[in-house]
């Protein structure tokens, strides 16, 4: 049997925990966002999320070993890619769906022109750079 579940970290969380925190929080809320309780999670990298409900294994390169973790990461890429669309479209000029959350030199330079969203990491450089200069 086959489930779908997607978790999210909002900025604050990402801010205050850091990336890599806040992706293991993700995972725990995806998995709590799933129909039934797994036994196992295969999880890609090389730490597992402290606090998860199930047995685990961190699979480095997962995506490319695992078809679980393949599939995973398509489902979090678009559901991420809506979100950067429809961030997009409320706060227009920032090129979030063509940049996809990545700090392109586009993105650097609308924020020096259209300034810091409620959206941004206040702890990515270039906007902590902003907010210092404000």
């Amino acid at each position: 049997m086959a489930a779908v579940g997607v978790g999210l970290a909002e900025v604050a969380e990402i801010d205050t925990l850091n990336i890599l925190r806040a992706s293991h929080l993700a995972m725990r809320r995806a998995i709590g966002a799933l129909p039934f309780a797994p036994g196992h999670a295969l999880i890609d990298g090389n730490l597992i999320p402290e606090g998860l409900t199930c047995a685990a294994t961190a699979v480095v390169g997962g995506d490319a070993r695992a078809v679980s973790i393949a599939a995973a990461s398509i489902v979090a890429k678009v559901a991420r890619d809506a979100i950067m669309a429809d961030l997009d479209r409320l706060f227009p000029g920032y090129g979030w769906a063509g940049n996809a959350g990545y700090p392109t030199a586009a993105h650097r330079d609308a924020l020096s022109r259209l300034g810091i969203t409620p959206h941004h990491r206040r702890s990515f450089g270039p906007v902590h750079k902003i907010m210092c200069e404000e």
